[in-house]
């Protein structure tokens, strides 16, 4: 009932005070296994993804967001209700375990979305791409669409209280398949498949790209 109300109410209400450009949604399948992987500007781009697909996506989330009160207790319920999964940052294996209900997520025929870096960016460059999607895809056996969000950082600067009315991008790239990396052994398989999405997604976003982790990711193995 409450995933209703914020997908005919909140959600149409969201994208009129917003107004995000969109490019490329016809590249996320309408049914069917799908991993979108994306690049991490703020929060928000945790709403905006789920705001402009056409179908249920869900999320790895910080269990941070998920426990604000006054306005953050709004988005909290925004989250459980499209579905996000909360992960403790700083529990290794709570992120494992997380990963694992990812893949059930995957399955069970449903969008997933992730953000290879692990955590946002703080400096606008994209940092490399953690593994655990190549893994998720790998298993899964789910094609990933690499995903680039603009401005978001915009709406909800780092400190900032409240929501700033802005007008945020977001672009879908073709779909990767997954079966170019199966005979690969597992290890240099998921590195490549990984390598190749951030590439993809630095072409979308026009971000700097740096092949270091980022310092401050903590969730994605």
């Amino acid at each position: 009932m409450l995933y209703l109300f914020m997908y005919r109410v909140v959600r149409p209400l969201l994208r009129i005070l917003f107004r995000p450009v969109v490019a490329g949604l016809e590249n996320v399948p309408a049914e069917g296994p799908v991993i979108l992987a994306s690049n991490h500007m703020s929060f928000v781009d945790s709403v905006l993804i789920p705001l402009v697909v056409p179908r249920r996506v869900t999320f790895l989330a910080k269990a941070e967001y998920f426990e604000g009160r006054g306005l953050a207790s709004v988005l909290g319920a925004f989250l459980s209700a499209m579905g996000h999964i909360p992960v403790p940052r700083t529990e290794q294996r709570a992120a494992v375990a997380a990963l694992d209900i990812a893949l059930k997520t995957l399955d069970e025929g449903n969008a997933f979305a992730i953000y290879p870096e692990g955590t946002r960016s703080e400096d606008g460059r994209l940092y490399r791409g953690h593994t655990g999607v190549g893994w998720l895809a790998l298993n899964a056996q789910a094609s990933v669409v690499p995903v680039a969000v603009r401005d978001t950082q915009r709406i909800m600067p780092v400190g900032a209280r409240l929501p700033r009315i802005r007008r945020p991008g977001v672009s879908f790239g073709k779909p990767i398949d997954y079966k170019a990396f199966i005979d690969v052994p597992p290890a240099r398989g998921r590195r490549a498949l990984v390598d190749e999405i951030m590439q993809e997604i630095q072409k979308l976003s026009g971000q700097e790209y740096t092949a270091t982790y980022n310092e401050r990711s903590k969730v994605t193995p």
